[in-house]
Protein backbone atom coordinates (compact mmCIF):
# COMPACT_ATOMS: atom_id res chain seq x y z
CA UNK A 1 0.00 0.00 0.00
CA UNK A 2 1.44 3.74 -0.96
CA UNK A 3 3.34 5.49 2.43
CA UNK A 4 0.78 8.15 1.74
CA UNK A 5 -2.49 6.55 2.02
CA UNK A 6 -1.26 4.11 5.46
CA UNK A 7 -0.63 7.72 6.90
CA UNK A 8 -3.58 8.95 5.97
CA UNK A 9 -5.76 5.98 7.16
CA UNK A 10 -3.50 6.01 10.49
CA UNK A 11 -4.40 9.81 10.79
CA UNK A 12 -8.03 9.12 10.44
CA UNK A 13 -8.40 6.26 12.90
CA UNK A 14 -6.97 8.75 15.70
CA UNK A 15 -9.27 10.66 17.51
CA UNK A 16 -9.31 14.68 18.36
CA UNK A 17 -8.14 14.30 21.56
CA UNK A 18 -5.62 11.63 21.24
CA UNK A 19 -4.16 14.01 18.41
CA UNK A 20 -3.78 16.68 20.72
CA UNK A 21 -1.91 14.37 22.97
CA UNK A 22 0.12 12.85 20.95
CA UNK A 23 0.85 16.50 19.51
CA UNK A 24 1.90 17.29 23.04
CA UNK A 25 3.72 14.58 23.75
CA UNK A 26 5.57 14.76 21.18
CA UNK A 27 6.60 18.15 20.89
CA UNK A 28 8.37 17.57 24.59
CA UNK A 29 8.91 20.94 26.37
CA UNK A 30 12.63 20.06 27.58
CA UNK A 31 14.80 17.81 25.00
CA UNK A 32 18.12 17.96 25.58
CA UNK A 33 20.21 21.01 23.79
CA UNK A 34 22.12 21.16 21.94
CA UNK A 35 22.14 18.07 19.86
CA UNK A 36 23.30 17.50 16.52
CA UNK A 37 20.62 18.87 13.91
CA UNK A 38 18.80 20.98 16.67
CA UNK A 39 19.22 24.38 14.75
CA UNK A 40 17.02 23.38 12.06
CA UNK A 41 13.68 24.94 13.53
CA UNK A 42 12.61 27.22 15.71
CA UNK A 43 10.61 24.62 18.47
CA UNK A 44 9.04 27.13 20.23
CA UNK A 45 7.20 28.23 17.02
CA UNK A 46 6.78 24.89 15.57
CA UNK A 47 5.48 23.65 19.03
CA UNK A 48 2.88 26.23 19.28
CA UNK A 49 1.57 27.05 16.22
CA UNK A 50 -0.05 24.27 15.01
CA UNK A 51 -1.96 24.28 18.94
CA UNK A 52 -2.91 27.95 18.28
CA UNK A 53 -4.52 27.40 14.71
CA UNK A 54 -6.25 24.89 15.69
CA UNK A 55 -7.57 26.29 18.82
CA UNK A 56 -9.01 29.47 16.86
CA UNK A 57 -10.36 27.35 13.54
CA UNK A 58 -11.59 24.35 15.08
CA UNK A 59 -9.66 22.44 12.84
CA UNK A 60 -6.84 19.56 13.25
CA UNK A 61 -5.48 20.06 9.74
CA UNK A 62 -2.12 21.74 11.08
CA UNK A 63 -2.09 18.90 13.78
CA UNK A 64 -2.18 16.40 11.08
CA UNK A 65 0.40 17.98 8.88
CA UNK A 66 2.63 18.39 11.79
CA UNK A 67 2.43 14.35 12.56
CA UNK A 68 2.42 13.57 9.01
CA UNK A 69 5.98 15.37 8.75
CA UNK A 70 7.36 13.18 11.94
CA UNK A 71 6.46 10.30 9.90
CA UNK A 72 8.12 10.95 6.97
CA UNK A 73 10.91 12.04 8.69
CA UNK A 74 11.43 9.26 10.23
CA UNK A 75 10.53 6.87 7.61
CA UNK A 76 13.73 8.93 5.48
CA UNK A 77 16.06 8.89 9.25
CA UNK A 78 19.22 6.66 8.61
CA UNK A 79 20.58 5.69 11.73
CA UNK A 80 23.94 7.09 12.28
CA UNK A 81 26.00 4.63 14.35
CA UNK A 82 27.63 6.44 17.57
CA UNK A 83 26.68 9.92 16.90
CA UNK A 84 23.01 10.73 19.02
CA UNK A 85 21.40 13.30 17.46
CA UNK A 86 17.69 15.40 17.40
CA UNK A 87 16.35 12.90 15.75
CA UNK A 88 16.82 9.88 17.73
CA UNK A 89 15.17 11.54 20.84
CA UNK A 90 12.29 12.70 18.80
CA UNK A 91 11.69 9.12 17.42
CA UNK A 92 12.07 7.56 20.52
CA UNK A 93 9.21 10.02 22.30
CA UNK A 94 7.51 9.66 19.24
CA UNK A 95 7.24 6.00 19.26
CA UNK A 96 6.84 5.45 22.74
CA UNK A 97 3.73 8.55 22.72
CA UNK A 98 1.73 6.32 20.64
CA UNK A 99 2.40 3.44 22.59
CA UNK A 100 1.01 4.78 25.34
CA UNK A 101 -2.28 5.85 23.47
CA UNK A 102 -2.38 2.76 21.64
CA UNK A 103 -2.14 5.17 18.60
CA UNK A 104 1.41 3.36 16.97
CA UNK A 105 1.16 3.12 13.19
CA UNK A 106 1.32 -0.35 11.52
CA UNK A 107 4.30 1.05 9.55
CA UNK A 108 6.81 2.43 11.44
CA UNK A 109 10.25 0.58 11.36
CA UNK A 110 10.46 -0.63 14.95
CA UNK A 111 13.90 -2.03 13.70
CA UNK A 112 15.23 1.76 13.38
CA UNK A 113 13.98 2.47 17.57
CA UNK A 114 15.78 -0.89 18.06
CA UNK A 115 18.83 1.01 16.44
CA UNK A 116 18.91 3.97 18.35
CA UNK A 117 18.54 2.50 21.81
CA UNK A 118 21.07 0.96 20.62
CA UNK A 119 23.28 3.85 20.48
CA UNK A 120 21.88 4.80 23.86
CA UNK A 121 23.40 1.49 25.63
CA UNK A 122 20.26 0.72 26.47
CA UNK A 123 19.89 -2.81 28.67
CA UNK A 124 16.81 -4.86 28.43
CA UNK A 125 15.02 -3.12 31.44
CA UNK A 126 15.34 0.35 29.80
CA UNK A 127 13.43 -0.60 26.68
CA UNK A 128 10.19 -0.71 27.74
CA UNK A 129 8.90 2.69 26.15
CA UNK A 130 7.47 3.63 29.65
CA UNK A 131 11.00 4.75 30.13
CA UNK A 132 10.88 6.99 27.09
CA UNK A 133 7.74 8.99 28.35
CA UNK A 134 8.16 12.17 30.14
CA UNK A 135 6.15 11.90 33.76
CA UNK A 136 6.30 15.90 33.50
CA UNK A 137 4.23 15.57 30.67
CA UNK A 138 2.12 12.66 32.10
CA UNK A 139 1.11 15.06 35.21
CA UNK A 140 0.22 17.59 32.84
CA UNK A 141 -2.37 15.36 31.18
CA UNK A 142 -3.55 14.21 34.29
CA UNK A 143 -4.53 17.54 35.07
CA UNK A 144 -6.00 18.48 31.46
CA UNK A 145 -8.33 15.84 32.15
CA UNK A 146 -9.45 16.62 35.83
CA UNK A 147 -10.55 19.84 34.02
CA UNK A 148 -13.55 21.03 31.96
CA UNK A 149 -13.83 22.61 29.25
CA UNK A 150 -14.80 25.72 31.24
CA UNK A 151 -12.17 25.59 33.29
CA UNK A 152 -9.43 25.86 30.86
CA UNK A 153 -11.19 28.36 29.08
CA UNK A 154 -11.08 30.82 32.42
CA UNK A 155 -7.70 29.71 32.67
CA UNK A 156 -6.97 31.49 29.08
CA UNK A 157 -9.39 34.59 30.09
CA UNK A 158 -6.78 34.97 33.18
CA UNK A 159 -3.73 34.49 31.06
CA UNK A 160 -4.73 37.57 28.55
CA UNK A 161 -5.14 39.20 31.59
CA UNK A 162 -1.47 39.45 32.16
CA UNK A 163 -0.44 41.73 29.03
CA UNK A 164 3.05 41.86 30.67
CA UNK A 165 3.21 38.01 29.50
CA UNK A 166 1.62 37.85 25.98
CA UNK A 167 2.62 41.42 24.92
CA UNK A 168 3.74 40.93 21.58
CA UNK A 169 3.27 36.99 21.09
CA UNK A 170 1.82 36.65 17.63
CA UNK A 171 0.46 32.94 18.58
CA UNK A 172 -1.62 34.58 21.50
CA UNK A 173 -3.54 36.81 19.36
CA UNK A 174 -4.28 34.09 16.69
CA UNK A 175 -5.88 32.38 19.33
CA UNK A 176 -7.78 35.68 20.22
CA UNK A 177 -9.83 36.36 23.60
CA UNK A 178 -12.83 34.17 23.48
CA UNK A 179 -12.48 30.69 22.90
CA UNK A 180 -14.87 27.67 22.85
CA UNK A 181 -13.30 24.78 23.96
CA UNK A 182 -15.79 22.61 23.59
CA UNK A 183 -15.41 20.76 20.54
CA UNK A 184 -13.89 17.67 20.69
CA UNK A 185 -9.74 18.01 21.57
CA UNK A 186 -9.90 21.82 21.89
CA UNK A 187 -10.23 21.89 25.18
CA UNK A 188 -7.01 19.43 25.75
CA UNK A 189 -5.17 21.68 22.40
CA UNK A 190 -6.13 24.99 24.66
CA UNK A 191 -4.47 23.26 27.94
CA UNK A 192 -1.18 22.13 26.07
CA UNK A 193 -1.10 25.60 24.33
CA UNK A 194 -0.90 27.49 27.92
CA UNK A 195 1.53 25.19 29.01
CA UNK A 196 4.35 25.53 26.16
CA UNK A 197 3.59 29.13 25.93
CA UNK A 198 4.84 28.87 29.96
CA UNK A 199 7.75 27.23 29.47
CA UNK A 200 8.78 28.80 26.63
CA UNK A 201 8.11 31.72 28.63
CA UNK A 202 10.46 30.20 31.56
CA UNK A 203 7.33 30.98 34.15
CA UNK A 204 6.96 27.03 34.89
CA UNK A 205 9.14 23.92 33.90
CA UNK A 206 8.62 20.48 35.87
CA UNK A 207 9.65 21.49 39.52
CA UNK A 208 8.59 25.22 38.86
CA UNK A 209 4.67 25.15 38.31
CA UNK A 210 3.26 28.22 40.42
CA UNK A 211 2.75 30.23 37.57
CA UNK A 212 0.35 27.63 36.16
CA UNK A 213 -1.17 26.62 39.77
CA UNK A 214 -2.48 30.41 40.11
CA UNK A 215 -3.68 30.14 36.48
CA UNK A 216 -5.98 26.90 37.75
CA UNK A 217 -7.00 28.47 41.29
CA UNK A 218 -8.64 31.60 39.68
CA UNK A 219 -11.14 28.97 37.97
CA UNK A 220 -14.49 28.10 39.32
CA UNK A 221 -14.56 25.00 40.56
CA UNK A 222 -18.62 24.57 40.16
CA UNK A 223 -17.76 25.16 36.45
CA UNK A 224 -14.36 24.09 36.13
CA UNK A 225 -13.32 20.91 37.36
CA UNK A 226 -14.91 17.06 35.83
CA UNK A 227 -16.92 15.28 38.57
CA UNK A 228 -15.10 13.68 41.89
CA UNK A 229 -12.31 16.71 40.85
CA UNK A 230 -11.63 19.45 42.92
CA UNK A 231 -9.36 22.81 42.57
CA UNK A 232 -7.36 21.64 45.35
CA UNK A 233 -7.26 18.07 44.18
CA UNK A 234 -5.88 19.62 40.71
CA UNK A 235 -3.34 21.91 42.69
CA UNK A 236 -2.08 19.34 44.31
CA UNK A 237 -1.19 16.98 41.87
CA UNK A 238 1.10 19.79 40.51
CA UNK A 239 2.99 19.77 43.87
CA UNK A 240 4.92 16.38 44.05
CA UNK A 241 7.58 15.63 41.95
CA UNK A 242 6.54 13.59 38.59
CA UNK A 243 7.49 9.72 38.47
CA UNK A 244 4.38 8.82 37.22
CA UNK A 245 4.88 5.02 35.51
CA UNK A 246 7.55 2.75 35.44
CA UNK A 247 10.48 3.08 35.96
CA UNK A 248 10.46 5.06 39.08
CA UNK A 249 13.94 6.01 38.85
CA UNK A 250 17.49 4.98 38.48
CA UNK A 251 18.60 3.04 41.84
CA UNK A 252 22.66 2.95 42.08
CA UNK A 253 24.03 0.49 45.14
CA UNK A 254 27.25 0.87 46.85
CA UNK A 255 28.44 -1.11 49.55
CA UNK A 256 31.98 -2.02 51.00
CA UNK A 257 31.71 -5.52 52.26
CA UNK A 258 35.16 -5.92 53.83
CA UNK A 259 35.16 -5.98 57.75
CA UNK A 260 30.96 -5.38 57.33
CA UNK A 261 29.55 -8.25 58.86
CA UNK A 262 26.06 -8.45 57.65
CA UNK A 263 26.99 -6.18 54.31
CA UNK A 264 25.31 -8.54 51.81
CA UNK A 265 22.45 -8.81 53.10
CA UNK A 266 22.24 -5.10 53.05
CA UNK A 267 22.62 -5.33 49.18
CA UNK A 268 19.87 -7.93 49.10
CA UNK A 269 17.41 -5.51 51.31
CA UNK A 270 18.35 -2.50 49.19
CA UNK A 271 17.77 -4.39 45.80
CA UNK A 272 14.41 -5.88 46.68
CA UNK A 273 13.07 -2.75 47.82
CA UNK A 274 14.24 -0.79 44.93
CA UNK A 275 12.66 -3.39 42.53
CA UNK A 276 9.67 -3.46 44.38
CA UNK A 277 9.60 0.53 44.12
CA UNK A 278 9.85 0.20 40.32
CA UNK A 279 13.96 1.41 40.07
CA UNK A 280 16.26 -0.03 37.81
CA UNK A 281 19.31 -0.98 39.93
CA UNK A 282 23.01 -1.33 39.38
CA UNK A 283 25.32 -2.82 42.19
CA UNK A 284 28.82 -1.42 42.53
CA UNK A 285 30.40 -3.74 45.87
CA UNK A 286 33.48 -2.92 47.34
CA UNK A 287 33.67 0.31 45.29
CA UNK A 288 37.19 2.39 45.67
CA UNK A 289 37.48 5.82 44.01
CA UNK A 290 38.33 5.49 40.90
CA UNK A 291 34.55 3.03 41.10
CA UNK A 292 33.00 6.18 42.20
CA UNK A 293 34.57 8.48 39.58
CA UNK A 294 33.89 5.44 36.35
CA UNK A 295 29.89 5.69 37.71
CA UNK A 296 29.85 9.36 37.81
CA UNK A 297 31.00 9.18 34.36
CA UNK A 298 28.03 6.69 33.36
CA UNK A 299 25.17 8.54 34.96
CA UNK A 300 26.39 11.47 32.33
CA UNK A 301 25.94 9.01 29.60
CA UNK A 302 22.61 10.28 27.37
CA UNK A 303 20.09 7.20 28.26
CA UNK A 304 19.75 8.50 31.76
CA UNK A 305 17.98 11.86 30.77
CA UNK A 306 15.00 9.80 30.47
CA UNK A 307 14.88 8.60 34.17
CA UNK A 308 12.65 10.56 36.44
CA UNK A 309 14.79 10.36 39.62
CA UNK A 310 18.13 9.06 41.61
CA UNK A 311 18.39 6.94 44.54
CA UNK A 312 21.81 6.58 45.85
CA UNK A 313 22.67 3.67 49.28
CA UNK A 314 26.62 4.34 50.10
CA UNK A 315 27.22 2.02 53.09
CA UNK A 316 30.74 1.65 54.67
CA UNK A 317 32.65 2.76 57.54
CA UNK A 318 32.91 6.12 58.54
CA UNK A 319 33.51 8.99 60.49
CA UNK A 320 32.41 12.71 61.59
CA UNK A 321 33.46 13.81 58.30
CA UNK A 322 34.38 10.79 55.97
CA UNK A 323 33.39 7.17 54.63
CA UNK A 324 35.90 4.50 54.21
CA UNK A 325 36.30 2.82 50.83
CA UNK A 326 36.90 -0.91 50.16
CA UNK A 327 40.63 -0.03 49.80
CA UNK A 328 40.93 2.12 52.87
CA UNK A 329 41.29 4.68 51.58
CA UNK A 330 38.38 7.86 52.26
CA UNK A 331 36.14 10.54 50.91
CA UNK A 332 34.50 13.07 52.34
CA UNK A 333 31.09 12.60 52.80
CA UNK A 334 30.38 16.46 51.85
CA UNK A 335 32.53 16.01 48.42
CA UNK A 336 30.70 12.84 47.82
CA UNK A 337 27.02 14.82 47.87
CA UNK A 338 28.23 17.49 46.33
CA UNK A 339 29.10 16.06 43.42
CA UNK A 340 26.33 13.42 42.23
CA UNK A 341 23.54 15.97 42.54
CA UNK A 342 25.48 18.17 39.70
CA UNK A 343 24.93 15.92 37.01
CA UNK A 344 23.53 17.28 34.14
CA UNK A 345 21.04 14.07 33.91
CA UNK A 346 19.51 14.57 37.02
CA UNK A 347 18.54 18.38 37.16
CA UNK A 348 15.15 19.38 38.12
CA UNK A 349 14.60 15.44 39.12
CA UNK A 350 14.91 14.40 42.96
CA UNK A 351 17.62 13.02 44.20
CA UNK A 352 17.70 10.83 47.17
CA UNK A 353 20.70 9.33 49.38
CA UNK A 354 20.99 7.32 51.97
CA UNK A 355 24.31 7.95 53.93
CA UNK A 356 24.75 4.72 56.20
CA UNK A 357 27.96 5.21 58.16
CA UNK A 358 28.78 5.88 61.77
CA UNK A 359 29.56 9.17 62.10
CA UNK A 360 31.90 9.34 65.53
CA UNK A 361 31.82 7.29 68.52
CA UNK A 362 29.41 8.79 70.72
CA UNK A 363 26.44 6.98 71.67
CA UNK A 364 23.01 7.58 73.86
CA UNK A 365 23.35 4.94 76.41
CA UNK A 366 20.48 3.55 78.19
CA UNK A 367 21.68 3.33 81.85
CA UNK A 368 18.26 2.50 83.28
CA UNK A 369 14.35 3.69 83.39
CA UNK A 370 14.86 5.64 86.52
CA UNK A 371 14.03 8.81 84.34
CA UNK A 372 10.54 10.11 84.52
CA UNK A 373 8.72 11.61 81.66
CA UNK A 374 8.80 15.32 81.92
CA UNK A 375 6.57 17.76 80.32
CA UNK A 376 6.55 21.18 78.99
CA UNK A 377 4.15 24.39 77.93
CA UNK A 378 4.81 26.81 75.42
CA UNK A 379 2.19 29.84 74.42
CA UNK A 380 0.41 30.16 71.66
CA UNK A 381 -0.83 33.09 69.49
CA UNK A 382 -3.54 33.10 67.46
CA UNK A 383 -2.55 35.07 64.13
CA UNK A 384 -5.46 35.28 61.46
CA UNK A 385 -4.04 34.98 58.24
CA UNK A 386 -5.05 37.46 56.49
CA UNK A 387 -3.33 39.77 59.15
CA UNK A 388 -0.26 37.79 58.58
CA UNK A 389 -0.70 38.49 54.36
CA UNK A 390 -1.18 41.85 55.00
CA UNK A 391 2.72 41.96 56.73
CA UNK A 392 4.07 40.01 54.14
CA UNK A 393 6.16 41.43 50.69
CA UNK A 394 4.18 41.34 47.66
CA UNK A 395 6.70 39.17 45.76
CA UNK A 396 5.93 40.23 41.54
CA UNK A 397 6.96 37.88 38.56
CA UNK A 398 9.61 40.78 37.64
CA UNK A 399 11.43 39.52 40.78
CA UNK A 400 10.93 35.81 40.05
CA UNK A 401 13.26 33.50 37.79
CA UNK A 402 13.76 29.35 37.55
CA UNK A 403 16.19 29.33 34.70
CA UNK A 404 19.01 29.47 37.54
CA UNK A 405 19.37 26.43 40.15
CA UNK A 406 21.20 25.38 43.07
CA UNK A 407 23.49 22.66 42.34
CA UNK A 408 21.94 20.77 45.52
CA UNK A 409 18.20 21.35 44.97
CA UNK A 410 15.47 18.57 44.71
CA UNK A 411 18.06 17.00 46.83
CA UNK A 412 17.85 15.01 49.82
CA UNK A 413 20.59 13.57 52.15
CA UNK A 414 19.14 10.88 54.85
CA UNK A 415 21.97 10.08 57.16
CA UNK A 416 21.51 6.89 59.64
CA UNK A 417 22.67 8.32 62.50
CA UNK A 418 23.67 11.77 63.95
CA UNK A 419 27.16 13.46 63.75
CA UNK A 420 29.42 12.06 66.24
CA UNK A 421 27.21 8.62 67.18
CA UNK A 422 27.60 5.19 66.08
CA UNK A 423 25.49 3.32 63.34
CA UNK A 424 24.28 0.25 64.97
CA UNK A 425 24.38 -3.09 63.10
CA UNK A 426 23.93 -6.86 63.55
CA UNK A 427 26.11 -9.18 62.68
CA UNK A 428 23.92 -11.34 61.02
CA UNK A 429 21.95 -8.96 59.15
CA UNK A 430 24.23 -5.82 58.90
CA UNK A 431 22.48 -2.07 59.20
CA UNK A 432 19.73 -1.94 61.51
CA UNK A 433 18.74 1.60 59.63
CA UNK A 434 19.13 -0.49 56.45
CA UNK A 435 16.23 -3.01 57.60
CA UNK A 436 13.89 -0.70 59.19
CA UNK A 437 14.13 1.53 56.08
CA UNK A 438 13.15 -1.32 53.62
CA UNK A 439 10.59 -2.90 56.09
CA UNK A 440 8.92 0.67 55.97
CA UNK A 441 9.01 1.72 52.27
CA UNK A 442 7.81 -2.00 51.47
CA UNK A 443 4.82 -1.63 53.80
CA UNK A 444 4.28 1.80 52.26
CA UNK A 445 3.61 1.03 48.83
CA UNK A 446 0.28 1.91 47.81
CA UNK A 447 -0.58 3.92 50.38
CA UNK A 448 -0.14 6.94 49.05
CA UNK A 449 2.94 8.17 51.82
CA UNK A 450 5.95 10.57 50.64
CA UNK A 451 9.14 9.24 51.14
CA UNK A 452 9.77 12.15 54.01
CA UNK A 453 6.65 10.83 55.85
CA UNK A 454 8.20 7.36 55.78
CA UNK A 455 11.79 8.84 56.76
CA UNK A 456 10.18 10.47 59.83
CA UNK A 457 8.31 6.64 60.72
CA UNK A 458 11.79 5.82 60.39
CA UNK A 459 13.06 7.95 62.61
CA UNK A 460 10.71 7.07 65.18
CA UNK A 461 10.72 3.24 64.62
CA UNK A 462 14.90 3.60 64.77
CA UNK A 463 15.06 5.28 68.25
CA UNK A 464 12.57 2.91 70.11
CA UNK A 465 15.47 -0.08 69.55
CA UNK A 466 17.96 -0.35 72.00
CA UNK A 467 20.85 -1.64 70.60
CA UNK A 468 24.13 -3.15 72.17
CA UNK A 469 27.77 -2.89 71.71
CA UNK A 470 29.84 -5.45 70.08
CA UNK A 471 32.71 -4.88 72.69
CA UNK A 472 33.08 -6.50 75.89
CA UNK A 473 31.69 -3.17 77.55
CA UNK A 474 28.24 -4.54 75.81
CA UNK A 475 27.02 -0.90 76.24
CA UNK A 476 23.38 -0.70 75.63
CA UNK A 477 22.28 2.51 73.47
CA UNK A 478 19.57 4.33 71.22
CA UNK A 479 20.54 5.69 67.60
CA UNK A 480 18.92 8.60 66.29
CA UNK A 481 18.72 9.16 62.01
CA UNK A 482 18.14 12.25 60.33
CA UNK A 483 17.59 13.94 56.96
CA UNK A 484 18.57 17.03 55.05
CA UNK A 485 16.36 18.02 52.58
CA UNK A 486 16.16 20.36 49.36
CA UNK A 487 12.85 19.63 47.90
CA UNK A 488 10.82 21.60 46.43
CA UNK A 489 8.40 19.01 45.62
CA UNK A 490 6.68 16.17 47.27
CA UNK A 491 8.18 12.61 46.41
CA UNK A 492 5.75 10.51 46.64
CA UNK A 493 5.87 6.17 46.49
CA UNK A 494 4.69 4.40 43.70
CA UNK A 495 0.88 3.12 44.52
CA UNK A 496 2.07 -0.13 42.06
CA UNK A 497 4.49 -2.99 43.54
CA UNK A 498 6.97 -3.98 41.39
CA UNK A 499 7.34 -7.86 41.41
CA UNK A 500 10.91 -9.37 41.94
CA UNK A 501 13.16 -10.00 38.74
CA UNK A 502 17.21 -10.62 38.62
CA UNK A 503 18.94 -7.43 38.03
CA UNK A 504 20.47 -6.34 35.24
CA UNK A 505 23.75 -3.91 36.06
CA UNK A 506 24.22 -0.54 33.92
CA UNK A 507 26.93 -0.59 31.52
CA UNK A 508 30.24 0.17 32.11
Amino acid sequence: MDEVIQVTQWLSSITPRKKAKLFFFTTHADAPSPMVGSNDVDTHEETQLPLATTVALHNFKNIDEFLKKKVNTFSCYNVIENEITKTDYEYLRFYSACKYLDVVPPFLDLEKISAIQNKFEMTDEERDYRLLLDPADLVLEKVCDSLKPAGVSQMWTALRKDRNLIRGVKTIDIIGFFVDPNPTGIKECLFFFIVRFLQKADKINRVNTNRLERLIAQCDESSSCEEGKTIDFIIDSLRFYPTELYPFGFCLIMCVIEGRDGAMQEIEKTMEISRHLGMITHTEKNPTKETIELVKKELMKPKYQFYSSFTCWFMSHGDSNSMVLADGETIEREWSLTSFPDISTFQLKPKVFFMVSCRGANKFSIKGDEFEGQSATCDYYDIGSALIRNRMLDITDSVRDISYVQPMMDTLVAYSTILDHLSGRANTHGSIYVDRACVLMSENISRGRSLTEILEHLSQDLHEILQETMDEDRIVYKQACHYDSFFRKTLKLPYTRHPKEDVHSAPQ
